[in-house]
C-alpha cells in the first residue's frame, strides 16, 4: 500500500457514506483529482487549484491548456476537469422539459445549454409544430456583432431538420442581456432568410449571467 492509498480510501469511503455535503471545495477537488493523478498527493494540488482560480466552478470552468499550468496537472487531470461538468450539463440537457412552447421553458433550456461558456457563441433550436424541440446545432462561436450570424447554416439545419419553427439564441459574456443594433440586424435577417423557407422564427433569446433577455416577448417579433 502506498503512503496516500490509506487516506485515499477514508476519502473515498466518506463520500460513498454521505456524498459531498460535507467535503470542502477543495476536499472535492482533491478527491476527483485521484482519479487521473494514482500516486501523487492531489491535497496541495487541490489547493493551488483553488488559489489559482478562486472557486469551485472556476476551476471547472477553467480552459485545459492553462489548467496545465497548474504544478501536477496534466493532460489526464485537465480533462477529466472539464469532463465533468459538460458530462453534468449533458444530463440536465437530456432531463429537461423538451417542448419549448413559451420564451421561460426555451430560456431555462437556453440557461443550461450556455451555462460554462465564457466567450459569445450562436445557436440554433429547431422545433416541431408543437413547439418540441427536435435538435439544437452550435452555429459559430464569437457571437453575432463580432463573427455575424451564418445564415446559410441557419436555413440548413432547418431544413435538415424539418422544423416548423427555430429559436435563434447567443450569449453575452458581458453580462448584460439587453439586446443590441447588431442583435435586432441579425434577427431580421434571420427572420427573412427562414420566411423564405416557410420556417417561423420563434423567438431570439439573449443570455447573460443568469438571466436571459426575448425578443418574442418583447413585440420585436410580432
Amino acid at each position: 500500500m502506498g503512503i496516500h492509498d490509506g487516506h485515499r480510501e477514508k476519502m473515498r469511503q466518506r463520500f460513498l457514506k454521505g456524498g459531498l455535503e460535507n467535503f470542502a471545495d477543495h476536499e472535492a477537488l482533491e478527491l476527483l483529482l485521484y482519479y487521473a493523478i494514482p500516486r501523487r498527493d492531489t491535497n496541495p494540488i487541490a489547493h493551488a487549484l483553488m488559489e489559482r482560480y478562486g472557486s469551485l466552478s472556476a476551476v471547472l470552468a477553467a480552459p485545459a491548456d492553462d489548467l496545465k499550468k497548474v504544478e501536477g496537472i496534466g493532460e489526464s487531470a485537465a480533462v477529466l476537469l472539464k469532463l465533468v461538468p459538460q458530462l453534468t450539463q449533458k444530463a440536465r440537457l437530456a432531463e429537461a422539459e423538451r417542448v419549448l412552447n413559451s420564451s421561460d421553458r426555451a430560456g431555462a433550456y437556453l440557461l443550461d445549454l450556455f451555462s460554462g461558456q465564457t466567450h459569445e457563441v450562436v445557436y440554433v433550436l429547431c422545433l416541431d409544430r408543437k413547439g418540441k424541440l427536435i435538435t439544437h446545432k452550435r452555429l459559430g462561436e464569437g457571437g453575432i456583432s463580432s463573427a455575424g450570424l451564418d445564415i446559410r447554416k441557419l436555413v440548413e439545419c432547418a431544413i435538415l431538420s424539418s422544423a416548423s419553427a427555430v429559436i435563434l439564441a447567443h450569449n453575452h459574456p458581458s453580462g448584460i442581456a439587453l439586446p443590441s443594433n447588431d442583435d435586432f440586424a441579425a434577427t431580421d435577417r434571420a427572420r427573412e432568410a427562414l420566411k423564405n423557407i416557410d420556417v417561423q422564427l420563434a423567438d431570439h433569446i439573449i443570455v447573460a449571467d443568469g438571466d436571459f433577455v426575448s425578443l418574442a416577448d418583447s413585440g420585436y417579433l410580432t
